[in-house]
């Protein structure tokens, strides 16, 4: 293989409406989610330095470790994600290079880190191969390494937000095959939705798959047409018809309503700090909240505010103030970007 740096980045997503709907016990679903940055970045490289013999060093930079492993003999125990998808993209056992993994987005931040990791990865392990990957191909991929190689319980909504970028309308029409629109707005309700947007994490990680474990739990066996499900799905469509309208009003009810869905699917998905950041963001005069992704007792919190920016700005202290983490976002036009340097 010839000596190469590839960079690869994938946005994350919040404000997922209708998430839940997108899993194999829905059957079939509609999901509507924003990608934003911050992003998840990989760099790939090897020359006469980062060549180990026969060895691939990764670096999780956001948690301090560097370790080689054998790609003739995988093994997923450190980062089995990270592990799984070099082992999927069948690196040739010759290969020796350095991947270093960054993410300004919290680890189990419910915004669809994980799921960007694999996206990025994927993207640039088919680049060093010289695979010629689609998004939809690239997503499919990153989602089979969470539930054929790693068995966890997973959606299909953040690997495509993440390979799409946008604002992201899927339809599953059968788990897992879905179509994906990406909504073409406006460039001042683009804006004017970037400008109002704020997201909080809580300060704990959570752990998706056991959320999902709990929820399958509470539905029993017979769970595709349940009314819960069946308002998550409305919610997508109601909140696409907001966004092309321009209605902010609208958008936030759908929020609002989507969050109090995840309440009646299982009451331990809004955990209390999300009740006190909703409580808070309410007394700011916000137009709505949504619980990012499968919610539980941690990860973070989509708000959109009422576009008096002071006042934004006071909520964002206020919640700093009691222990919370506002963080950076920025809407993402693109998905999946993969480049040489």
């Amino acid at each position: 293989m010839k000596s190469c740096t590839i960079n690869a980045v994938a946005p994350t997503r919040v404000c997922d409406l209708g998430g839940w709907t997108d899993t194999w016990f829905a059957g079939h679903g509609t999901v509507l989610n924003i990608a934003v940055y911050p992003y998840v970045e990989v760099q790939l490289r090897m020359d006469e330095q980062t060549g180990t013999g026969d060895r691939i060093v990764i670096s999780a930079e956001n948690y301090n470790e560097v370790y080689a492993i054998d790609p003739k003999e995988i093994v997923y125990d450190k980062h089995p994600m990270i592990e799984a998808a070099i082992d999927l993209m069948k690196v040739p056992a010759e290969c020796a290079f350095q991947i270093n993994i960054y993410s300004d987005a919290p680890p189990g931040a419910s915004m669809g880190t994980s799921a960007a990791v694999s996206v990025a990865l994927v993207g640039a392990l088919a680049r060093y191969l010289e695979k010629q990957l689609t998004p939809h191909e690239v997503a499919s991929l990153a989602h089979s390494i969470e539930t054929d190689m790693l068995g966890m319980q997973c959606g299909i909504q953040d690997q495509l937000a993440s390979a799409y970028g946008g604002i992201c309308y899927m339809d599953m029409h059968e788990f897992p095959h879905a179509s994906v629109s990406s909504l073409q707005i406006p460039n001042p309700v683009w804006w004017e939705l970037e400008h109002r947007l704020a997201v909080v994490y809580i300060g704990t990680p959570h752990s998706s798959s056991e959320v999902h474990k709990k929820v399958i739990s509470e539905l029993g066996d017979d769970a595709r047409d349940d009314p819960r499900l069946s308002r998550l799905r409305e919610m997508a469509g109601e909140g696409k018809a907001a966004l092309y309208g321009g209605d902010f009003e609208r958008f936030g009810w759908c929020m609002n309503e989507n969050t109090e869905a995840q309440r009646r699917l299982h009451p331990q998905l809004v955990c209390r700090e999300f009740e006190e950041i909703i409580s808070m963001a309410r007394e700011f005069g916000a137009l709505g909240c949504k619980v990012n992704g499968a919610g539980g007792d941690g990860g973070s919190l989509a708000i959109l505010t009422n576009g008096e920016m002071a006042g934004k700005r006071k909520l964002l202290q206020a919640l700093q103030d009691q222990g919370y983490t506002p963080l950076p976002v920025y809407l993402s036009r693109m998905g999946l970007r993969v480049w040489e340097g």
